[in-house]
C-alpha cells in the first residue's frame, strides 16, 4: 500500500470519531497522530494526555508541551505510579504490560470525565514485529491504534511528519528508562536516576541514538557503530562521570545501538 492510500485510511479512521483522547508521549509516532487528528477533527475535539513518570527522560514531556501549545490542544499531565506495583518493579518480561495498565487506568477516568468517545495511542505497524507486551493492555482497555491499523511503518511516519512540517520527524526513537535494565533485575528509582543522568551527560557528545544499559552497577553504552570511536576519544571524561553517578564498570557494546536489545535475552 502506498503512503497516499495509508493517509486516506488514517483519515477515514479518525473521521469515524467525534472526540478523541490521545495517549501522547511527545515522540515521533504520537506527534504525527496528534497533528493529523487536529487537522481532520479540529483542536477542540482532541485532548492529549502525557504520562509524568520517573521512567521518562523529561525531554518527551518538554516536546509534548511544546507541540500541544503550537496546535492549541488541551494537554493534561498524568501522574503515574507504576513504582507502587510490585509486578512492574520485579521487571519480568511483561513489565511493559503493567506500566501501560497503570497509564490506561488513568486515561479511562479522563475519557469519562471529558466525555471522549475513544482513547488512541501512537502504536505503528512495525510494532507487530517486536515483543510488545503493552499491546495486551491496549486490547484490554480498547485503546485504538490508527497508525497501526492504517499500516503506517516508522519510515512512513517520519516521511509524513516531514511533509507536515513536524519537528519530530527526525527525532530518535524513545523508550522508557526501565527498558535499559535486564529482565528479572529489580527496577529501582536509584537505577532509573543513574540511567537518566548518564544518558543526559552522554547526549552532550551529539549522539543521535544513546542507550545506557544498566545491570547492577555495570554500564553498557550503546551508540551507533560510527560513534563508538567518539566514546573512546572521550573515554576518561566518560568514565569519570559515570563512576561519579555510581557505576563501577563502564563498557561499550561493539554491536552498537539496537532498539529493544534487551529483548535478545528472550530468544
Amino acid at each position: 500500500m502506498k503512503l497516499k492510500e495509508k493517509k486516506e485510511t488514517l483519515k477515514k479512521i479518525l473521521l469515524s470519531h467525534k472526540k478523541i483522547l490521545l495517549a501522547y508521549s511527545g515522540g515521533v509516532d504520537s506527534s504525527l497522530l496528534l497533528k493529523t487528528a487536529v487537522d481532520i477533527l479540529g483542536n477542540k475535539n482532541i485532548i492529549a494526555a502525557t504520562a509524568d513518570s520517573p521512567t521518562y527522560t523529561g525531554k518527551e514531556l518538554e516536546t509534548a508541551k511544546s507541540i500541544t501549545e503550537e496546535l492549541n490542544v488541551k494537554h493534561l499531565i498524568v501522574k503515574t505510579y507504576e513504582f507502587d506495583d510490585k509486578d512492574f518493579i520485579s521487571n519480568t518480561k511483561n513489565r511493559c504490560y503493567y506500566c501501560k495498565k497503570e497509564l490506561f487506568n488513568k486515561l479511562k477516568e479522563i475519557k469519562n470525565e471529558y466525555q471522549c468517545d475513544v482513547i488512541m495511542d501512537g502504536s505503528n505497524y512495525d510494532d507487530l514485529n517486536d515483543f510488545r507486551p503493552g499491546s495486551k493492555a491496549e486490547k484490554e482497555y480498547k485503546i485504538l491504534t490508527p497508525l497501526k491499523d492504517a499500516f503506517f511503518t516508522k519510515k512512513d511516519i517520519r516521511k509524513y511528519s516531514k511533509q507536515l512540517g513536524l519537528k519530530t520527524y527526525n527525532y530518535p526513537a524513545i523508550a522508557c528508562l526501565a527498558s535499559r535494565i535486564p529482565y528479572n533485575e529489580k527496577i529501582t528509582k536509584e537505577k532509573i536516576k543513574m540511567i537518566n543522568d548518564g544518558e543526559n551527560f552522554l547526549s552532550k557528545y551529539g549522539f543521535k541514538n544513546i542507550r545506557l544499559r544498566t545491570s547492577n552497577k555495570t554500564a553498557r553504552i550503546e551508540v551507533d557503530k560510527k560513534d563508538i570511536k567518539k566514546i573512546i576519544k572521550n573515554e576518561n571524561e566518560i568514565i569519570n562521570k559515570l563512576k561519579s553517578l555510581g557505576y563501577l564498570y563502564i563498557t561499550v557494546d561493539l554491536e552498537g545501538f539496537r532498539s529493544g536489545s534487551m529483548n535478545e535475552a528472550l530468544k
